[in-house]
């Protein structure tokens, strides 16, 4: 099965393996790469991608979108992924500018524009964009396949005790995506803690020995001091590519159907994803979250994805 994707993210170390996993295995078919504030400041994660795209070697159009969350001040997450949003490598300029059309508006225009039920909104950043596109044109809630996102965690939190940042950053984004009726798969860190770059994965990658590959190890890099420094990870967890991993194959992450919301109001707990394991999920729940993660598989399915770019032409 062809999955036709928007990938709406804010690269990111881990956003920019995301692409390259779309890019580099043929059951994703990327329509165009949407871009939100929240890694680095949105000027800083649309060169990013653009830059991203000519790594993996692609003509994917890039559409940049929401620069802050809807209510909620600019944060970004530097101790993280630096000042460029992508340190540790020295990125390519991109071949062409970001596309003049919003991605809010891009959103809605391919999703009214194609068959109900062949696109998948795939956010791996703050849910700004998606949350506007459903205010903006709600007749698309009913015509998007699926929504398959990187955020929240129903044990963990990274951006406070109990929140993951792309939520904590516009939890009213993330509130008005979780309520809306379309299927939501929340691919969280109980998941992503799971995706961890182990030395031999890094090793595996690192003996491809091509510009995407030296790619990626140099993002690794930077990202696994990150990590040790920020977080007391000893090796960093890449949670995006999680997000197409599970579109590719399925049988790459066990979910679990339980009804999420979102935490709006807690002066301590705001941001968090609250799911309810309690029971059965009723009949009408449209939310699962990602419970476990094949690694083996998963890091295949990577490594497969960056050592197949090598084998188009470059731009």
């Amino acid at each position: 099965m062809t999955h036709n994707i928007i990938l709406d993210c804010d690269p990111g170390h881990d956003d920019a393996v995301a692409i390259i996993l779309a890019a580099g295995n043929p059951a994703i078919n990327l329509l165009g790469i949407t871009t939100v504030g929240g890694n680095q400041t949105l000027p800083k994660v649309t060169h990013n991608a653009l830059s991203v795209c000519r790594v993996a070697r692609i003509d994917t159009e890039v559409y940049p979108g929401c620069g802050r969350p809807l209510v909620r001040a600019v944060e970004v997450a530097e101790d993280i992924h630096g000042d460029s949003g992508l340190d540790g490598v020295e990125l390519p300029e991109p071949l062409k500018p970001a596309h003049t059309t919003h991605a809010v508006d891009f959103i809605i225009d391919t999703v009214m524009n194609s068959e109900p039920g062949t696109i998948t909104l795939v956010p791996t950043g703050p849910l700004t964009n998606i949350a506007l596109a459903a205010r903006k044109e709600p007749r698309i809630v009913e015509r998007v396949k699926e929504v398959v996102l990187m955020g929240g965690g129903y044990h963990e939190g990274n951006w406070s005790a109990v929140a993951e940042f792309n939520i904590k950053v516009d939890p009213e984004a993330a509130h008005i995506v979780f309520n809306e009726p379309w299927p939501v798969t929340m691919v969280g860190l109980d998941l992503t803690h799971q995706a961890l770059c182990t030395p031999d994965v890094e090793k595996t990658i690192h003996e491809l020995g091509t510009e995407c590959s030296d790619f990626v190890v140099g993002l690794m890099g930077f990202f696994r001091k990150a990590y040790q420094a920020n977080q007391d990870f000893i090796d960093p967890p890449v949670h995006d590519p999680c997000t197409i991993a599970y579109l590719i194959d399925p049988t790459v992450v066990t979910t679990k159907k339980v009804p999420i919301d979102v935490e709006l109001r807690g002066d301590i707990t705001c941001g968090m994803t609250v799911a309810d394991f309690r029971g059965p999920a009723p009949e009408n729940c449209h939310t699962q979250a990602a419970v476990t993660l094949d690694h083996a598989r998963f890091w295949q399915l990577v490594t497969d994805a960056i050592a197949s770019v090598e084998t188009r032409p470059k731009l």
